[in-house]
């Protein structure tokens, strides 16, 4: 019988990405398998021209939906389901459903009741990437492999679309394209803006800006900040003697995910906390700095980026130790990473 395979996970945008790699790997280990996605119709644009998936679903979490997603998941005849991240409601949808395989993760009440096979992170004992957890559902249907980079397709159109909207902010061919992201909306260890502020004085005096664009595209970017990033983009058009803005706030105009999916597809670096756009730049395979606390659940371990291009900075032990509290629920990312190491990670990626 041929596999009918679902995938869900319904959690963050960088969660999201994680199931990408087994996406993968399912579809190379059964070719001839039906393969879909569940997961919030926010994150649909991370599944968007995946050439491994045969469809999208979609549940909106919402109380009076959740017998509609059971309808639309029978309606496809799934053979296996895989809970990468278990949550209650998806455990009763693929049960109701009628997906006779199904797979999660540990051994939650639900999960017992509903009679759900399951795989163990032993407590992050040892501690793994989180796309290495996700592959261990597929692992269990049969796949071998251990190739854990994520992935996201934009199409030729789109890459076009992010071009032209650069040209329409002043970028020109030769320009190297920096972003910094500055928000976390709370899922990560991060910076205060004081601290981005300095970073940004740092890399006005130590790189030549006249060939640089400095992009922002955080929504949660305070207008104190934003002012302050002003003055230091109008002082260096000044000494550079251009007539263009060289730091732009875009966050605003990027309306969806799947526009600052396509904006981060053209850039040269992003320097980003462990959060959504980190992870949707290194499925993209782009250049990125991705800045870490050294707590297991936050760690460069088990969060950092995959790709073979980008840096991942993280707490030293002894900043660590000196910064964060004795059980590191408070990180002291703010103190224990400096901003001379970032300058310093920069430096490899173009001359100063």
């Amino acid at each position: 019988m041929k596999k009918r395979i679902l995938i869900v996970r319904t959690d963050r945008v960088g969660d999201v990405v994680m199931i990408t790699p087994m996406i993968r790997e399912l579809r190379q280990t059964f070719p001839h398998a039906f393969i879909a996605t569940l997961t919030r119709p926010s994150n649909l644009a991370i599944m968007e021209n995946n050439p491994h998936l045969d469809v999208c679903l979609t549940d909106d979490l919402e109380k009076n939906t959740f017998w509609k997603v059971v309808k639309e998941i029978r309606k496809y005849k799934f053979t296996d389901a895989l809970l990468v991240l278990p949550t209650e409601r998806a455990a009763y949808q693929l049960f109701l459903a009628g997906i006779p395989h199904r797979i999660g993760v540990g051994r939650k009440i639900y999960e017992v009741i509903t009679f759900m096979q399951s795989v163990s992170r032993n407590n992050y004992i040892p501690l793994r990437h989180e796309a290495d957890y996700c592959m261990d559902l597929a692992r269990r249907l049969g796949v071998k492999s251990d190739n854990l980079v994520p992935e996201i397709f934009v199409t030729h159109d789109e890459k076009n679309q992010a071009r032209s909207f650069l040209e329409s902010k002043g970028v020109k061919h030769d320009d190297f394209i920096l972003v910094i992201h500055t928000g976390t909306k709370g899922s990560a260890p991060n910076w205060s803006e004081e601290k981005y502020l300095e970073l940004i004085k740092e890399i006005f005096n130590h790189f030549d800006m006249s060939k640089i664009k400095l992009f922002l595209t955080a929504l949660e970017m305070s207008p104190d900040f934003l002012s302050s990033v002003g003055e230091i983009n109008n002082m260096c058009k000044t000494k550079y003697q251009i007539d263009s803005d060289i730091v732009l706030d875009v966050a605003s105009e990027l309306k969806s995910l799947r526009e600052l999916i396509v904006f981060l597809s053209e850039i040269d670096l992003l320097i980003c906390p462990s959060t959504g756009p980190l992870h949707l730049a290194d499925a993209l395979n782009k250049s990125c700095i991705g800045l870490h606390c050294r707590r297991n659940v936050s760690s460069a371990a088990h969060w950092g980026i995959l790709n073979k291009v980008s840096v991942n900075l993280e707490v030293s032990e002894s900043a660590c130790k000196k910064f964060c509290s004795a059980d590191q629920h408070q990180c002291g990312i703010e103190s224990g990473l400096e901003v001379t190491t970032v300058i310093d990670a920069m430096k490899q990626f173009f001359k100063s």
